[in-house]
Order: structure tokens, then C-alpha cells, then sequence
């Protein structure tokens, strides 16, 4: 298998959950050592352009790769997805070998703003929220108030404002307010209670394959779920069917939403891509090989498969590297890490997903890279983040480049 990149938490679960199944990876990289290249399972890093720097250099260099015979398919592992899609004629080689949506389909939700335009489409329930154009749009919903960018990963483009004066400044500083008349698209939204959840799925031109729910038992960098309990909730299946079939959907979908007590759902942001696997496989669905199948025309399911709930994981690194950015604090760290390892509180019975070592004895390596960065600085986390995001980040200025428009 080929992956898209090798810097993310999402590739390096890709690697640790094809490597159970006995299945070896390539990773296109513009870095000689990505996360996910610790591993026994990791055949080979194959240097290629950075993807938002130069994204048709990049695409060339996937589709040379695959030209070359060496890997039966291309896994999308994070925004390339978006990329990959725009760009299919760049790719000849990857017919029948990558299971993307089509490009229209990513605009209508790789947006947070398009994304919540369609979900009102749909009558899919989300918190109150409006697009900014100017300064007073920002009460729009009250406070406090989510601002976030409508381009944004790993959490870097949102901004919590309990004031008013606290949401110009985020507006401000995520672009809202404009730069040479060229601002950047900003919305508004309420806060929702309730636990921290994701519905991830994969479809066949709209039909759902397999799906699988998550919630959030540890939090990890940007408030992502380093840890998590696999729960039953159809009802998020459901509307994660909806968005599938209006969008006759193909690959993996990912949709971030909040559950209260009283079953209420409120659906906040849409991945379109497969995030973080290692829980969805186990408890029972495998969606990396999944996605193998639906790409190069293997054997699918005939009804959906729907993981079981009751599994908890855990990304030890992740809740480490969270709470250094949460706590920042030496003792925050620590403590993290004896919960994780000692299986205390709500990671009891968990297992270890992105960096099993007893089984990838070189997943060592970068666990103790970054957990020994953060235990000396705390605030080391905000790079190790960044260097991770830039390496995967996709933005519009970068699917401009690629059409030839201006960035």
C-alpha cells in the first residue's frame, strides 16, 4: 500500500492496522523520516514534492509511484484526499487503485461553512451558527461563541471567545477582517454540550460499507480524542448516511458531533476522509482494508458493517503531547502517561493503537522523541504540531495552484 503521507496521527493508525493484518506500506513523504515511517511494517518513505507547495509536483510523484507497479493501491490518510480528488487528471495510474470522492463533492464539505449550509439542507441537527461578513456579524449567536476559519485542520483555525471583544480579536486573527481586501471566510457557532463524539464511514457512490462511533475518553493536541470508547449510536449513523447519499459519496467520511444525555446530536465539523482508525478496527471494522477493497474492486460487504461498541483505545503519545498543550506542565505530562500506561480511570482495559510497541518495537522511537520534547518544554508541543501540520496541510490557495489560478 501507498500512503499519502506520513506525518499524522491518522497515517501512522493506517500503519499500525494494515501491519496487524500482515499488509506492508510505502509512504510518499517530502520528509525522510515521518511518524509513520517508525515501523517494521513501513517498507520504504518515497520522497516526494510538498503537497501544498507544489501539488501537481506531488501528484507527478504519486503517480510515477504507482506507474512503477510496487503498490496495489493509493490510501488517502488525511487532507490529500481533497488534493487527489482535484487533481485525478494528473493521476492516470491510480485507476482503480484509489477510492476518492469527486471534486464536487469535497467542495460541499471540506468547508466548515458549506458544511453546515448543507446540514441545515438535510434538517441534520448543529449548533446555531452564521457566516461573518462584517464586525456586527459576530453576535450574531451570542456568547460565548466558537469563531473558526472555514479552511482550517487539526483544530488550528478555531477560536473559543467568551466576549465580543475576545471574537474580533480571533476574527481578527484568523484573517476575517480581511487582508488587502481578500479576507478569509469566518463563521460563528454556539457552544454544544453533551460528550465529544465521531461517526466515521466509508461508502460505495453512496452506499454505506461500514461505520463506526466513537467518544472521547482522553484528550489529545487541539482537543482531538487521543482516547476513546466505542459507542452503538444510530442515530449518527444515520445522518452520516444522508450526507453519503446526497453526496453519492466514495471513501471515507468522518463526522465530528456532541451527544447529551438525553440523546440529543449536534453535528459540529465534517473530516472527509477515514481520522484515526485504530478504534473503528477494534472493535470489528477494518476500514483501512475496507477502503483496499472498495478501491481496487475486492470483495465488499453486502450489508453494512457497524463496529461493536464497549472497546476503548488510547494514543499514548497523543494524550501526552495533550496534555502538555492543555496543562503545560511537566506534572500534567507525567500524570498522562501513568494513566495511559497504568490503565487507571476511564483508559482502563484500553489498548494501545498508534504506537504498539510490543508488536512495532520501532514505534518506540518517536513516542520518546516527543514525549522527552515536552517533558523538558511543555510549549514544545505547539511546534511538534506544526511541523506535523505543514507537512499534510491542504488549503484553497493550494487547489488554485493546482487549476492554474492565482494563490
Amino acid at each position: 500500500m501507498l500512503l499519502s503521507e506520513g506525518s499524522s496521527l491518522t497515517a501512522r493508525e493506517f500503519v499500525a492496522v494494515l501491519g496487524a493484518r500482515g499488509i506492508d506500506v510505502e509512504v510518499a513523504s517530502p520528509t525522510r523520516r515521518p511518524l509513520a515511517s517508525f515501523s517494521r511494517w513501513c517498507r520504504a518513505v518515497r520522497l516526494v514534492p510538498a503537497p501544498g507547495d507544489d501539488p501537481v509536483g506531488y501528484l507527478r510523484a504519486l503517480d510515477a509511484l504507482l506507474a512503477a507497479g510496487r503498490c496495489i493501491a493509493l490510501l488517502a490518510t488525511h487532507e490529500q484526499a481533497w488534493l487527489l480528488a482535484a487533481g485525478e487528471r494528473y493521476l492516470p495510474h491510480a485507476r482503480g487503485r484509489l477510492a476518492v470522492a469527486g471534486a464536487g463533492a469535497f467542495e460541499r464539505v471540506q468547508s466548515k461553512i458549506s458544511f453546515a449550509a448543507l446540514c441545515d439542507e438535510l434538517g441534520i441537527p448543529q449548533p446555531a451558527w452564521h457566516e461573518v461578513g462584517c464586525e456586527a456579524d459576530l453576535d450574531r449567536v451570542g456568547y460565548p461563541v466558537w469563531v473558526k476559519a472555514a479552511y482550517s485542520t487539526a483544530g488550528r483555525g478555531v477560536r473559543r471567545a467568551a466576549t465580543r471583544a475576545e471574537a474580533v480579536s480571533a476574527w481578527r486573527a484568523l484573517g476575517g477582517a480581511g487582508t488587502a481586501g481578500n479576507p478569509v471566510k469566518v463563521m460563528v457557532q454556539a457552544p454544544a454540550a453533551g460528550a465529544y463524539r465521531q461517526v466515521a464511514a466509508l461508502f460505495d457512490r453512496g452506499r454505506l460499507i461500514a461505520a463506526a462511533c466513537s467518544q472521547r475518553i482522553g484528550p489529545g493536541a487541539g482537543g482531538s480524542a487521543a482516547a476513546r470508547l466505542s459507542v452503538a449510536d444510530p442515530g449518527a449513523v444515520d445522518a452520516v448516511v444522508r450526507l453519503g447519499r446526497e453526496l453519492e459519496w466514495h471513501g471515507g467520511l468522518t463526522c465530528d458531533y456532541f451527544a447529551d444525555g438525553a440523546g440529543r446530536r449536534l453535528f459540529i465539523e465534517c473530516n472527509p476522509r477515514t481520522t484515526e482508525p485504530g478504534n473503528a478496527a477494534a472493535a470489528g471494522v477494518d476500514l483501512p482494508s475496507l477502503t483496499i477493497a472498495l478501491a481496487t474492486g475486492g470483495p465488499l460487504p453486502r450489508a453494512p458493517l457497524i463496529a461493536r461498541a464497549g472497546v476503548r483505545t488510547r494514543s499514548t503519545m497523543a494524550l501526552a503531547l495533550g496534555a502538555a498543550e492543555t496543562r503545560g506542565t511537566r506534572r500534567a505530562v507525567v500524570g498522562a502517561l501513568g494513566r495511559a500506561l497504568g490503565g487507571r480511570g476511564p483508559l482502563r482495559g484500553s489498548r494501545e493503537v498508534l504506537t504498539p510497541v510490543l508488536r512495532d518495537p520501532p514505534g518506540l522511537v518517536p513516542a520518546l522523541v516527543a514525549v522527552g520534547a515536552v517533558l523538558v518544554r511543555p510549549g514544545a508541543v505547539a511546534d511538534l504540531a506544526g511541523d506535523a501540520v505543514g507537512a499534510y496541510a491542504i488549503t484553497p490557495a493550494t487547489i488554485a495552484r493546482l487549476n492554474g489560478g492565482p494563490a
